[in-house]
């Protein structure tokens, strides 16, 4: 693997090293980006890297316990394993991830080109609408949130987080990757199960009650 370093250019050798630590910090790479200047899309010279020296970085990552996945649908690069370092949301990234997600699939449909951009004003308005976040938000938490939805590559900023006005542009990529460990996703099943069958068993109650006051109705008329 040394050897292979040694034989490439120090500016490709560079380039190498930092498409590696993207991978470790972000688990993807995007084939597209989107400038935080000008909000203009453009194409991620990190992807060409993965393209150019996937054997290698392949056989690298598999060393750390990752492997190294092309995914062609959503033209991205992401890694998976056990040498992938996870990382839980809390709450408020949660919820800004989900508001995030209806924003950009209500703009897709009916702005076209500028489905890409939202603001804080207006996260703050689905927030509401949804009732997902009606109460106030402390600025550290949520300079904390938009953090974390950056370094993963499901939002870019035009500034520091710390200079993000209200009607500052946001762009929003439509991948999102997320890992929820089989044993989560159990429980979480379980639990909604519960809900739903005990949402059945009201229904069926309820229905059974119309029926017998239907049938008392008809008693009383008769």
């Amino acid at each position: 693997m040394l050897t292979y370093i040694e034989n490439l250019s120090v500016t490709e050798a560079e380039n190498v090293k930092k498409t590696i630590q993207d991978l470790l910090k972000q688990t993807c790479i995007l084939q597209v980006k989107c400038d935080p200047v000008t909000l203009i899309q453009r194409d991620n010279p990190r992807y060409q890297v993965c393209m150019n020296h996937r054997e290698f970085l392949s056989d690298y990552l598999a060393v750390l316990g990752c492997d190294l996945i092309h995914d062609t649908q959503d033209n991205i690069f992401r890694i998976t394993g056990e040498g992938v370092l996870t990382e839980k949301l809390n709450l408020l990234t949660t919820k800004l991830m989900l508001l995030l997600k209806v924003i950009y699939r209500d703009k897709i449909m009916g702005e076209g080109l500028n489905a890409t951009v939202t603001t804080l004003a207006e996260i703050r308005r689905y927030g509401v609408e949804t009732n997902l976040i009606s109460e106030k938000i402390l600025s550290s938490q949520l300079h904390e949130s938009l953090s974390l939805l950056k370094r993963h590559q499901m939002i870019e900023l035009p500034s520091a987080i710390g200079n993000l006005e209200d009607n500052s542009p946001i762009y929003l990529y439509s991948t999102i990757n997320i890992l929820c460990p089989t044993a989560e996703i159990n429980v979480l099943v379980k639990e909604y199960a519960g809900e739903t069958d005990d949402s059945q068993q009201r229904l069926s109650e309820e229905e059974y009650t119309t029926e017998t006051k239907e049938d008392t109705d008809e008693e009383n008329i008769y």
